[in-house]
């Protein structure tokens, strides 16, 4: 048996990090672990990472892939509509948002998967309410955990550390799990527990008490040692992280992904976001929408930059959504209001490039002037567990049986 492992091989192997899991029992040593994994899991996908990017705030995904070739588009919105000299043609009847020449890249090298038609029966126009609906994939209830939490429940139950990350500055309900501790960070170098700054030196020591009873006590101390555990190896992954790939003006913290995908960390679910409602463009949408368009336009290319960079393109696919779309017609406000069915994008190097779904009619709308979803969003959950991440129990995770997609090479 190999004796000398790496740093790079210690974490992969889950060896850093060790603590108690959520749900209070002490977890299977990492290495056990990971064979336990592929007991339940093909080997194929011991590598495969999946990041999911949030566009808070309801993108308008007429405006971001244009349908310049359907007149009703223009009559639906006669000043806000993007005329087809400006827009980046893909075919006779799309084109991206202007300022999007990485989606148009990606999509024209058969790197970037357009979803139609996503969304849900009953919507709900609430950011807040939608939004939790996409992050549980349980719409029109209550869910405690979210989807991207159950996945790392179901297909790591021993719960290796480090298996699941949120970048952000509160964590997400999308990757609240019963049996993870998510890693949930902003700024790499200020990663710590919380707390007044003469409180720095009692908050950097988690005492080890041997067995505890109470099970908040224990749920306490593994977030403790989580985060102490992590933030070194985070703050250390992002001061060696160097790359020459321009993410444009704003990263959308996927700089900070590759830094801990290049590092090697064992994390197999990433979760980030376009944060701050972005997106909810009621008010003269026009040059706003399109700025912010181009910003995660760059941001995925060079994502996908840098993973062939660093080797690791063939093990990552990015997944995109917005918690609703607007409504078809413009405001008065040369805006748009909270709309229903959406698009959805799939990028990565092994994604087999196209259109998937039912383009919804824009003649056709709902009472309330909106496009009638067509695809299940739960369809392209099951996708990325199945198809991408090759985790056959998919309906286990999502609590119900959806066909996904055939998108991967």
């Amino acid at each position: 048996m190999k004796t000398n492992l790496t740093r790079r091989e210690l974490l992969q192997a889950g060896l850093y990090g060790i603590g108690i899991g959520a749900a209070g029992v002490l977890p299977v040593p990492p290495l056990f672990a990971r064979a336990a994994q592929a007991v339940s899991t093909p080997a194929s996908n011991a590598g495969r990472i999946l990041v999911v990017l949030e566009l808070s705030g309801g993108n308008d995904g007429l405006n971001t892939l244009v349908p310049y070739g359907d007149d009703a588009y223009y009559r639906h919105r006669p000043k806000i509509g993007i005329r087809a000299a400006a827009v980046r043609k893909i075919d006779a009847h799309f084109g991206f948002s202007s300022g999007m020449t990485g989606f148009e890249r990606l999509y024209k090298d058969g790197k970037l998967a357009v979803v139609h038609g996503c969304g849900y029966a009953n919507p709900s126009f609430s950011h807040f309410t939608s939004m939790a609906y996409w992050q549980t994939a349980a719409p029109n209830s209550g869910a405690e955990y979210g989807w991207v939490g159950r996945a790392a429940d179901t297909i790591a139950p021993q719960a290796p550390a480090n298996f699941l990350v949120n970048i952000d500055a509160r964590q997400s309900l999308a990757v609240r799990s019963r049996l993870h501790t998510p890693i949930v960070f902003d700024d790499p170098n200020k990663f710590a527990r919380e707390g007044f700054y003469q409180e720095r030196d009692i908050f950097s020591q988690v005492a080890d008490n041997g067995a505890v009873e109470n099970p908040s006590r224990r749920f306490l101390l593994d977030v403790a040692r989580s985060a102490k555990s992590a933030s070194s190896l985070v703050k250390e992954a992002w001061a060696k992280y160097k790359s020459p790939v321009d993410y444009g003006i704003t990263g959308l913290d996927l700089p900070k992904v590759a830094a801990l995908i290049d590092a090697g960390m064992p994390t197999r679910l990433y979760y980030v976001s376009y944060r701050n409602n972005a997106f909810d463009t009621h008010v003269f949408q026009g040059d706003v929408h399109q700025r912010i368009l181009t910003y995660t336009s760059d941001a995925v290319a060079a994502f996908i930059k840098d993973l062939e960079r660093i080797g690791r393109a063939d093990d990552v696919s990015v997944m995109i959504f917005s918690e609703f779309g607007r409504r078809v017609p413009e405001n008065t406000s040369l805006g748009t209001d909270h709309g229903a069915a959406n698009l959805m994008f799939v990028a990565g190097k092994k994604v087999k490039g196209g259109h998937y779904g039912n383009i919804p009619s824009l003649t056709k709308l709902d009472e309330g002037d909106n496009l009638i979803y067509t695809t299940d969003f739960r369809r392209v959950y099951a996708t990325m567990i199945s198809g991408w991440l090759q985790f056959p129990d998919a309906p286990a995770i999502l609590n119900g049986q959806f066909e996904p997609f055939d998108m991967f090479a």
